[in-house]
């Protein structure tokens, strides 16, 4: 395969995975990409990340490049989508996907209809702005391809073979599903060790994060490994009294986190119920309550 398969790539957004993606593919263009933002200043500066250009109307990008990235926010690609439609699609005509977790490929129908082939390719990663590292961490990545034409997920295979990264497809369907998992997994984990880095500070903890790394990295690992048979602690020994100890220091101290803590234990009981776990735990869903 050679190292330039696209002529000239555009981008729809300014962001950080506008950055990250763009500077990936920079050096499968045979020409700079082609970015329009509705902030120029932003704009501008991705362009200076991918080595690139700006452009100062959308419609460039469908008449020039053969692979278009919207890289924008749920709610706006819809009427990006849209936007782009009224262009003239030349022959052949482009590749367009959005790179959105939680929307299909169905909100790309204007574009279809115009004629163009259309994905949602979503890569399955954290982006922070460092466009460099994420190029790195792209390398062994999933990246989740949504598509109804086979032709459009061939070229969805073909664009995530460039990045290095693995492909996993997901139906149309399913695309809200999939996504509230990663949310789930991700997102809420931020939320869950920002209010134990809390509660540790409370307790007098001078660094929470040295402290929590460890026992974390572990537990994601073997999470990973094993499943659900890497719980342990408290709930998995149905030690009552120490449940009872953890809630009454709570709601002295991170009163905040108290529900949280509540839902997660409650949750993590009806998983080991499910699964037929049967600990001595008695009144434990009581206490919870």
């Amino acid at each position: 395969m050679t190292s330039h398969i696209y002529h000239r790539i555009g981008i729809v957004g300014s962001g950080r995975v506008a950055g990250a993606m763009g500077l990936a593919l920079a050096a499968h263009s045979a020409h700079p990409s082609c970015i329009w933002g509705r902030d120029e200043r932003r704009a501008r500066d991705a362009a200076v990340i991918v080595g690139g250009d700006v452009v100062n109307d959308v419609a460039v990008l469908m008449q020039s490049c053969d692979l278009v990235l919207l890289a924008v926010s749920d709610d706006a690609i819809a009427s990006v989508a849209q936007a782009l439609s009224l262009s003239p699609c030349p022959s052949p005509a482009p590749f367009c996907i959005h790179l959105s977790g939680g929307s299909g490929v169905s909100v790309l129908d204007p574009l279809r209809a115009a004629g163009a082939l259309t994905a949602a390719i979503h890569p399955v990663m954290t982006f922070t702005g460092d466009a460099a590292v994420e190029v790195t961490l792209m390398k062994g990545a999933a990246f989740a391809i949504t598509a109804t034409d086979p032709a459009a997920i061939a070229q969805g295979r073909a664009l995530v073979t460039l990045l290095g990264g693995v492909v996993e497809v997901i139906g149309e369907e399913c695309r809200s599903l999939y996504h509230a998992a990663l949310s789930h997994a991700a997102n809420h984990m931020v939320t869950l060790l920002a209010g134990a880095t809390d509660a540790l500070a409370a307790a007098g903890v001078q660094d929470p994060a040295a402290l929590l790394t460890p026992l974390v990295r572990a537990t994601l690992e073997n999470s990973l490994s094993k499943g659900f048979d890497a719980l342990s602690g408290p709930l998995l020994r149905g030690d009552a009294q120490t449940i009872h100890h953890h809630l009454t220091a709570l709601a002295l101290a991170c009163p905040d986190l108290l529900p949280a803590y509540r839902a997660m234990a409650r949750a993590t009981l009806a998983q080991m119920e499910r699964r037929g776990d049967h600990p001595v735990r008695s009144g434990l869903n009581d206490l919870l309550d």
